[in-house]
């Protein structure tokens, strides 16, 4: 068993980058699970920076100088903040309150519809079995309620830690635009100055998971807004809510979707019933995931790796329980970013082929006149 342990080692570890590359990885984790909140603000800062760093590339290409253009990103994220903060977050919340208000109305007629199923359909469902699931929902809802209570009196403290943020945050923002070159550059002095695994890694972040991030940040902006315009065109209450619901279920492929379907029902439900109005809301849920699936989503992510379908869910399933939203955020990329490490990671047979190449190279250099 020793012997297998050693020669395991000696086949994947033997190449001082591969320790290095691994010694990166465990003391970045270790790093994110204890400090993680503490570094909030700055992980925070870095994503969206990321974000804006394509805006900044694309301005620079234009002929526009580095610092007006990382001026210019600057003021244009300024303003979408401001413009979330004086109009989408106040509609945002007086939907909410108002959905928490209607949603005892919303539980008594839900439960008559619940007690009309004896009488429709006896031969499956008892009179007994419907009011086990009414106690059991009433259970559920009152715990539910409960938890909300207590979350928002422990949260109060945090709001002061949340202005702290709205301030600090584009601050660093500004400075990640301004000096990522520097603080690359100074970076990459501190590594090795041959590092041919570190170098395909970060290939591979720049060409694929940099754009899954930055088109999944727009993809998510897009569907939120055609959504709740279109629940608002079709008269649906907290369209704003639901449309933000919708976009935020892109994060999450295949299974996002499928679970967002049930408020927007709900609510549609509860407004008109079983009516024409019911059937055009769906309609134009299907419609708008159908345009995503097929058409939004090839153009953003042209260039975005293929994954398989169970790959993406363990991934969703894996990233979102360590890391919560972010980890359900990036775990596409994450899982990208594994597979990058696991493609270059330097094997023995590798490692010897690189010092050959190296040799001759000396060889051929040592012979030159």
């Amino acid at each position: 068993m020793i012997k297998i342990f050693q020669t395991w080692l000696e086949r994947y570890f033997a190449d001082e980058e591969a320790v290095l590359v691994a010694v990166i990885l465990v003391v970045g984790i270790v790093i994110l699970a204890s400090l993680g909140v503490v570094l909030a603000p700055m992980i925070a800062a870095i994503i969206i920076a990321f974000l804006m760093q394509g805006m900044v590339l694309k301005l620079k290409s234009w002929g526009v100088y580095h610092n007006v253009a990382v001026s210019i990103t600057f003021l244009v994220l300024t303003s979408a903040l401001l413009l979330c903060m004086l109009f989408i977050v106040p509609a945002f919340w007086r939907q909410l309150i108002n959905l928490l208000n209607e949603t005892p109305r919303m539980l008594v007629q839900g439960q008559q519809v619940l007690l009309l199923l004896p009488q429709k359909y006896p031969a499956l469902v008892s009179e007994m079995q419907v009011k086990e699931l009414i106690d059991a929902l009433q259970i559920e809802m009152t715990q539910w309620g409960q938890s909300i209570l207590s979350f928002s009196l422990a949260q109060l403290p945090v709001l002061v830690g949340v202005l702290i943020y709205v301030v600090l945050v584009p601050i660093l923002v500004f400075f990640f635009l301004k000096d990522s070159e520097v603080m690359l550059a100074w970076l990459g002095n501190t590594l090795p100055s041959r590092r041919p695994v570190m170098t395909e890694i970060w290939r591979e972040m720049n060409l694929q998971i940099a754009n899954y991030v930055r088109g999944k940040a727009i993809e998510i902006v897009i569907i939120a807004g055609v959504s709740s315009v279109i629940f608002s065109i079709l008269g649906l209450q907290y369209a704003l809510l639901l449309g933000i619901a919708v976009g935020l279920s892109v994060l999450v492929p295949y299974i996002g979707a499928a679970v967002v379907t049930l408020p927007v029902a709900m609510i549609g439900f509860f407004q008109w019933g079983w009516s024409n109005e019911f059937f055009y809301v769906m309609i134009a849920y299907g419609v708008i995931q159908m345009l995503d699936g097929n058409v939004l989503v090839p153009v953003l992510f042209s260039e975005a790796v293929k994954m398989h379908p169970v790959v993406i869910v363990l991934s969703v399933l894996v990233f979102g329980g360590l890391w919560g939203f972010w980890g359900v955020f990036f775990a596409i990329p994450l899982a990208t970013l594994c597979k990058a490490i696991i493609n270059a990671w330097p094997t023995v047979s590798n490692f010897g082929a690189d010092n050959k190449t190296c040799i001759q190279d000396e060889d051929a250099a040592g012979k030159a006149p």
